[in-house]
């Protein structure tokens, strides 16, 4: 009985699926691979995906996270994070005279082109999401001029729109099911010819996790969700399990945080983690409550998960050289204006 690791009647569940999605697993790959084909730095617009410990273990190996494309020293790499952006960054990328690597997830860009698909029909587009989340950001950069932004249920009374029969909602892709749908019945409610996505927005990943942990949260007294503070599917796994019935729900980025005295009284801990977070962490989190006594685990599978995405195809081509050929360009371009600046003003 020295290291003790099953107490009689103590269990951890572990959901399955959880952690890393096709679209994460893709945008972190495309960082490594472009630090290794193209050599550091290459410069990241945002962080790449919300999480400190991925973050934090690319900057080692060279990359460099900026707020702003504006950041980036001209002739340089600039990838754009699987949140995905607004066309007006892919502009601001051409000004700096910076390759470009675009790792938004599929499942973003799909979201996008349904946006610019509807504003072009002149739809008013509602878009169920978060204020300031970058996937918010982005999505409402491609129809600025047709999007609403609806924060949950709270905000369908304000929404205002031109032609209640022209009405579409889309959302963000790591939103709660059932909160989102509680958004959509009352803009229904509202808008009654309000019509839906071609396909749902809410992504496979999202739902798939929310699943399991609905069914853990039922059983476990704790669940104990791994993941950052900026992690919206991550937060959101917090919320559905207390929904479910657990009694209390943690956020944490490693084991370290979980705080001993969560454990009062527990006999089954739930465990799972957001679709950004490594499965070095989740083991982490299991070896430390296998150490208190929660050695038993069970696994809660309530979906197969076989997708994956191709890289982004920027990586088959030789970034540093369209990089200097873009500095060049602007070098030979300013000659050429500098020339014709010169006759002009001499003209007047």
């Amino acid at each position: 009985m020295g290291r003790m690791t099953a107490s009689p009647g103590r269990r951890v569940l572990l959901a399955a699926p959880r952690g890393y999605c096709a679209g994460v697993d893709r945008a972190v790959i495309a960082v490594e691979k472009a630090l290794e084909q193209y050599g550091a730095p290459v410069y990241v617009r945002h962080e790449i995906v919300h999480n400190k410990y991925v973050v934090q273990t690319l900057e080692k190996k060279g990359a460099i996270f900026v707020e702003r494309t504006e950041e980036v020293p001209e002739g340089n790499i600039v990838m754009f994070s699987a949140h995905g952006v607004a066309p007006v960054v892919h502009e601001e990328a051409a000004r700096g005279r910076l390759a470009t690597i675009d790792a938004t997830c599929p499942l973003v860009t799909k979201v996008h082109k349904e946006a610019v698909r509807f504003a072009n029909e002149d739809y008013d587009i509602l878009l169920i999401g978060h204020e300031g989340h970058e996937e918010v950001i982005g999505t409402s950069g491609e129809a600025p001029d047709h999007i609403t932004l609806v924060d949950g249920p709270s905000d369908v009374a304000k929404v205002e729109v031109r032609d209640e029969s022209k009405v579409v909602w889309l959302s963000q892709t790591t939103l709660s099911v059932d909160e989102t749908m509680e958004t959509v019945d009352a803009l229904k409610e509202k808008f009654p010819q309000l019509i839906s996505p071609p396909s749902d927005d809410i992504c496979y990943a999202t739902q798939n996790r929310q699943l399991a942990v609905k069914q853990m949260g039922a059983e476990a007294e704790l669940v104990i969700v791994v993941g950052s503070r900026n992690s919206s599917n991550s937060k959101r796994l917090v919320e559905v399990a207390k929904l479910a019935g657990s009694r209390e729900a943690y956020l944490v980025d490693y084991a370290s945080e979980i705080d001993e005295a969560w454990l009062e009284g527990v006999t089954t801990v739930g465990v799972t983690s957001g679709a950004s977070v490594p499965e070095v962490l989740v083991e982490e989190v299991l070896e430390w409550l296998a150490q208190r006594g929660y050695g038993d685990v069970e696994l809660v599978k309530a979906a197969e998960e076989s997708i994956t995405f191709s890289l982004p195809k920027e990586l088959r081509r030789d970034l540093r050289e369209e990089a200097a050929a873009l500095v060049a360009e602007r070098k030979g371009a300013a000659g050429v204006t500098g020339a014709t600046g010169a006759t002009g003003t001499s003209g007047a």
